[in-house]
């Protein structure tokens, strides 16, 4: 949803909403949900997150209001507002706005002007609150992701125009929806995927197991397909399912230690019945893991998802770096992008009253940003993070994002890890030297994979040379270049393989990795309460991951 640049703005119908045929224009969310109508005025109509031009991002009505009305409101809201005054609200002659700033985003109520204004700031309030509980950072593109979280959120908190007597808590206990009928519905059809798998193996190996006898006794393969297949046709679908069921298996089989022969080299199709036998058993035990590490999952994001736990104390940090990088065949930094953010979270009352002592050691010349409740002259000063009102504490149980930092440059040098990658044409096609160097020693890179496009139907490549590990996936037509670590002591390698193609073939080369250093050398250092200054105990989990990473 957030490629769609999303725009959530729902449309309440009493009558039968289902009947209005509503052009979305492929940027909102619509929801159908009819409100029932009471003859009482309605005090809240609309709650809406925008941009500062007055754009919607997600809106939801409470009273029956057209696309066209809200959506004039809200553009109408940031021409209203009177630079310099310190208001939460302004008014018009039919409504009422109350609104609250969040970075680059606003908080908007939309009220009558009869309603009580203490109620509304209360609501807003807890409108405010919800928000981080369901989206990371305070951006476009994350709210619009998670828009429909919002959108139940929103209507746990006012029904009918009216604000509901819920907290925080209750919130997000209702917006759970944990049903039992849905896990018996995944459980049945995970069952009838095994089972059928499982007749896919056994079918396979009777194709596979009559194409043997064929030709042992010197006979054509007989025909196993319908609408009159011939005989050729049957041997050659045996093959290609058992080609399958063989490919599938690829990514389990290790290399030789002393010169990779390459996974397709794992079972040959004329094997004997035996090995085959016990080929489909492992199949059987194994068959959900094999199945889902042929989707092609990067190494990175496979390693992000069974992470070890961490220990983490009552207060915790997470940094995390993330970074976009474009370069040239030929040698040249395109852009590069890099964006990283302190995220804080605290589980205990007693520590909400805290400062974060930050050490920047930081050459490349990043921009730093604070979160707008931070005391930015004390961060300036002393490189200490703390509210701007010491008497306040830290949200508790929620991720907050205290600091961040942009990264922008087209200077080589700051290129974390170069890849070079020379095809050469040959007689027989092309011969491809590809290799790496780590230019920043103090990063330690783990389960790196370089994807090396390749022409389809000229089949697998010829290796030469390796440092690591490789697999070939023939239907994607790639080369992953596996290495698990590169550091300091492991800054460079290469690769050499020949295959039929011309040099554009093997473009663009992408990398994915992942570290636990991050790139900006940025670290929270000591942590100390506000009244007496005494340390507190924090646990800190660092990620340097790849957004996009790519050699055109």
């Amino acid at each position: 949803m957030a490629e769609c640049n999303l725009v959530a703005i729902l449309i309440s119908s009493i009558d039968n909403p289902l009947d209005k045929n509503l052009d979305n224009g492929g940027n909102s969310c619509l929801d159908f949900r009819p409100l029932n109508s009471f003859s009482q005025p309605q005090v809240l109509l609309a709650a809406a997150v925008c941009t500062k031009a007055g754009k919607a991002i997600v809106s939801r009505q409470f009273v029956e209001m057209t696309r066209t009305r809200i959506e004039g409101l809200l553009a109408a809201f940031p021409k209203l507002m009177n630079t310099g005054k310190q208001h939460t609200f302004v008014e018009t002659e039919s409504v009422r706005y109350v609104y609250q700033p969040m970075e680059k985003l606003y908080m908007v109520l939309i009220t009558t002007k009869n309603s009580n204004i203490l109620e509304d700031l209360e609501t807003l309030r807890l409108f405010s609150r919800v928000i981080p509980e369901y989206c990371r950072a305070l951006e476009e593109n994350e709210i619009s992701e998670h828009c429909f979280d919002l959108i139940f959120a929103f209507d746990e908190i006012v029904a009918l125009g009216y604000r509901e007597n819920v907290n925080l808590a209750q919130i997000r206990t209702f917006t759970e929806m944990d049903s039992h009928e849905e896990k018996v519905f995944r459980a049945v059809r995970e069952t009838q995927e095994r089972e059928a798998k499982a007749e896919m193996r056994r079918k396979a190996k009777e194709l596979q197991q009559a194409r043997r006898d064929a030709e042992r006794q010197g006979k054509k393969a007989p025909g196993f397909g319908g609408f009159g297949s011939s005989a050729v046709s049957g041997g050659s679908t045996a093959a290609m399912i058992t080609e399958t069921i063989i490919e599938t298996d690829k990514p389990k089989v290790a290399p030789a230690p002393a010169r990779p022969s390459g996974p397709s080299k794992a079972l040959k199709l004329g094997a004997k019945g035996k090995e085959v036998d016990n080929f489909v058993d492992k199949l059987k035990s194994e068959g959900e893991t094999i199945m889902s590490s042929s989707m092609g999952k990067r190494t990175s994001e496979a390693t992000k998802m069974h992470a070890p736990p961490i220990n983490m104390e009552s207060v915790h940090m997470k940094i995390e770096e993330k970074i976009t990088l474009t370069c040239g065949r030929d040698g040249g930094l395109q852009n590069m992008e890099l964006h990283g953010m302190i995220m804080l979270r605290i589980s205990d009352d007693k520590y909400g009253r805290i400062r974060l002592h930050v050490e920047n050691e930081d050459k490349k010349g990043v921009q730093l940003q604070t979160h707008p409740n931070v005391d930015k002259k004390l961060f300036t000063a002393e490189s200490l993070i703390g509210l701007k009102n010491p008497e306040k504490s830290f949200p508790v149980n929620s991720d907050v994002g205290v600091l961040k930092w942009r990264l922008q440059t087209t200077e080589e040098s700051f290129i974390p890890l170069t890849i070079n990658c020379w095809p050469s044409e040959s007689g027989n096609g092309c011969d491809v030297n590809i290799e790496y160097e780590l230019q920043e020693d103090n990063l330690e890179l783990n389960d790196v994979v370089i994807t090396i496009p390749l022409p389809s139907g000229v089949g697998a490549p010829v290796i030469g040379e390796i440092d690591g590990e490789y697999r070939h996936d023939s239907r994607r037509n790639t080369l992953e270049w596996c290495l698990p670590v590169i550091d300091a002591k492991n800054k460079s390698g290469s690769l050499e393989f020949s295959i039929a193609g011309q040099p554009n073939d093997f473009f663009p080369v992408q990398v994915s990795f992942v570290s636990k250093k991050n790139y900006c050398n940025i670290q929270v250092t000591k942590v100390t309460q506000v009244d007496g200054n005494s340390p507190v105990r924090f646990s800190t989990e660092t990620t340097f991951l790849v957004d996009k990473y790519e050699i055109l």
